[in-house]
């Protein structure tokens, strides 16, 4: 009951938990397509490849959010392009942003004076920093997500289950996955602050992989796994603040038990 009371009177867990409840949000609908396209490296990808961007933006003095924003949009655009155009294995061009990007960011990050704190936040997540700018910022990112889920959700889903039936349908299915690709970019910024960016794959992609055990249509599916990530958020802050442990390696451990439970207990009648 502790944390209870305690959220009636710190706005900072206040805070944290709006934010667990939009990050949530946003993995049920975005880490549903991950998850049904599998593309779940490919996130993973993006997320390290964003460390570049933070880097350069701290150096230059900038927020590194906004630097993380900037480098995952370009990650996720070059993916898409060199995939297409260059006839190249997927595999390798995330394994090449994967390393350049930490790289360009650890180097960065060493010619920038002094030890920041905030930016430590940011790779391995302080859900308890969140601010209510940072709150707006999410809600923002949010509804862009959904409105453009909402209006482009039967071409999304065609893409997901049937790229040659959306081709045949006349959707442009290479520029649909470019914007896919940047969806869970935003994506990764976003949950960046929530469990950081060494954990973001976790909270991405289990909510959504733990859902799919129990959910016979695409909606179903993102409506769960909505429902799940804002239990293993909200349960995680609760465990972190009363036994005193970092929140998104708490949260990141729950999203894997959540999803070991799933596998082990009998699905197949929920189906």
């Amino acid at each position: 009951m502790s944390f209870f009371e305690a959220i009636a009177q710190h706005t900072f867990l206040q805070n944290a938990l709006l934010g667990g409840v939009l990050a949530s949000l946003t993995c049920g609908v975005v880490g549903s397509f991950v998850v049904v396209r599998r593309i779940g490296y490919l996130a993973g990808g993006i997320a390290h490849a964003v460390l570049g961007g933070m880097g350069v933006a701290f150096f230059l003095g900038k927020a590194p959010l906004l630097g993380a924003l900037i480098a995952a949009l370009l990650a996720a655009i070059i993916i898409s392009f060199v995939n297409r155009r260059g006839h190249q294995q997927e595999d390798t061009i995330i394994s090449a942003l994967w390393a350049v990007g930490m790289a360009t960011g650890i180097l960065f990050i060493a010619k920038t004076p002094g030890y920041n704190v905030d930016l430590m936040s940011y790779l391995f997540g302080n859900v308890l920093m969140i601010s209510r700018q940072d709150l707006l910022l999410i809600a923002g990112l949010d509804g862009i997500i959904l409105v453009f889920t909402g209006v482009f959700f039967k071409q999304l889903l065609a893409l997901c289950y049937d790229p040659e039936f959306a081709t045949l349908r006349g959707i442009r299915v290479e520029t649909l996955n470019t914007l896919l690709l940047c969806l869970v970019a935003v994506t990764v910024v976003i949950l960046i602050q929530i469990v950081g960016l060494i954990l973001v794959i976790a909270l991405l992609t289990l909510p959504a992989a733990t859902a799919r055990l129990y959910a016979a249509t695409l909606v179903v599916m993102m409506a769960l796994a909505t429902l799940i990530g804002l239990g293993i958020t909200s349960g995680g802050l609760a465990l972190s603040y009363n036994y005193d442990l970092p929140a998104g390696a708490t949260i990141a451990l729950l999203s894997g038990l959540c999803y070991l439970i799933a596998i082990i207990l009998p699905s197949r009648r929920f189906r």
